[in-house]
């Protein structure tokens, strides 16, 4: 493997400096969970539309909240050198916030396996708010999404 400024082996790298798929064959199965959040920052005017159900493409947080589970069960499509997951549960929850005013966003991903599920968290949480932005963007154009972070992982050898 390559060596970086300060002596750290890179993980993603092989001997010729190479971006490659890291090896966990032998690593051992744990149980494995990440927690994700974010939030788009919108009007009011578009919070409360998104309450009462009037955005033009119908029903922004279902669709958003599906969008997210969809997503984080094809992250390996998406991530090119992430590991391909059989998710035992991937969760999306989103909440109308008038103090940003906006949407948070927050995804849990959880496995039985040799590596973590963060980027399916975060691939969850980025999708979610970017759907809210697509069903809502016919009356708000000025919608900023921000803050996405992984703020939680459990599992493998490094544990919490």
């Amino acid at each position: 493997m390559s060596e970086p400024a300060g002596g750290a082996k890179l993980s993603h790298v092989d001997a010729t400096g190479r971006a490659r798929m890291v090896d966990v064959t032998a690593k051992a199965e744990t149980e494995r969970m990440a927690r994700a959040r974010g939030v788009i920052r919108m009007l009011p005017e578009t919070v409360n539309a998104i309450r009462r159900n009037e955005a033009p493409k119908g029903d922004v947080l279902g669709v958003a909240r599906t969008a997210g589970v969809m997503a984080a069960k094809r992250t390996a499509e998406l991530i090119p050198l992430c590991h391909s997951l059989p998710l035992t549960d991937a969760d999306v929850t989103l909440e109308l916030d008038d103090d940003l005013p906006g949407v948070r966003a927050e995804a849990v991903a959880r496995t039985v396996g040799r590596t973590g599920v963060e980027m399916e968290a975060i691939v969850a949480v980025s999708v979610a708010l970017i759907t809210v932005y697509d069903m809502a963007k016919a009356i708000d154009k000025t919608m900023v999404l921000g803050e996405i972070e992984l703020v939680e992982k459990r599992g493998g050898t490094s544990g919490r």
